[in-house]
């Protein structure tokens, strides 16, 4: 997936998410950082900065942003710039830190686009300290959820089961880096505050999983998502329950 062609230009609008789901996610990844503060946070497949500025603020310590794309780490360093974060050129398989730096290792729907995940899970386990937390927010086609999007679009629902990574060969190939395992959470978190927000959100395409499916495909299901949006009276929000896999650096 390369978003320095067009998703740097759509992905923050398209996948930003109401105040109230941003500081549920927080609380969530706070229930499981290590305590005490200030912590170390590397905010790894930074995008645009969705949550970058936020993590700095939640943990009081710096945070580096890591991404490989230059546009969108662009998009991130004028739109999300924060004194107390850096954004840094690089990948999962290579992270620009050095070893036991961080507290805390966030990956928020990036783990999919990782092509060598024991390579990732080794260079994760070398920058986090003993002790320190992953955090990955994944969907996991063992435990697929029931998104809205794919009544509309069948064919995303298909797409994503090839696409993100299965949880028990997962936890082996982190086990295998130094990871125990220690849960994994069910966020709720609002999408959008009705479904005609939503359709709008979607019309950006700013899900990499647009990708992959047919321009025939795409025109029908907004039809749909038009059809149904046309007979919304009152809005409706949408709401979805998202994975989140915690795990902790032996």
């Amino acid at each position: 997936m390369n978003y320095d062609e067009r998703q740097h230009l759509v992905y923050a609008r398209a996948r930003a998410l109401p105040p109230e789901t941003m500081t549920e996610w927080l609380r969530a990844f706070a229930r499981y950082a290590p305590p005490g503060r200030p912590l170390t946070v590397l905010d790894l497949g930074s995008g645009t900065g969705r949550f970058t500025p936020l993590l700095a603020g939640e943990f009081g310590g710096p945070v580096y942003g890591v991404e490989p794309s230059d546009r969108m780490r662009r998009v991130a360093e004028e739109k999300a710039a924060d004194p107390a974060v850096t954004y840094l050129d690089g990948s999962a398989t290579e992270i620009p830190l050095p070893d036991a730096s961080c507290d805390v290792v966030l990956l928020f729907l990036v783990l999919h686009h990782v092509r060598d995940h024991r390579a990732a899970a080794a260079e994760i386990a070398r920058v986090l300290r003993p002790g320190g937390r992953l955090l990955i927010r994944s969907l996991f086609p063992d435990r697929m959820p029931e998104l809205l999007w794919y009544s509309y679009f069948p064919g995303a629902r298909l797409v994503d089961e090839q696409v993100f990574p299965r949880l028990d060969p997962l936890l082996e190939i982190f086990d295998e880096a130094g990871f125990d395992f220690v849960t994994v959470d069910c966020v709720q978190e609002r999408i959008a505050d009705s479904l005609s927000d939503y359709a709008d959100r979607l019309r950006l395409r700013g899900s990499s999983t647009f990708e992959r499916l047919t321009e025939e495909e795409i025109l029908s299901g907004f039809a749909a998502l038009d059809a149904a949006v046309a007979t919304e009276r009152e809005p409706r929000p949408v709401d979805e329950e998202s994975d989140l896999l915690v795990l902790t650096r032996r």
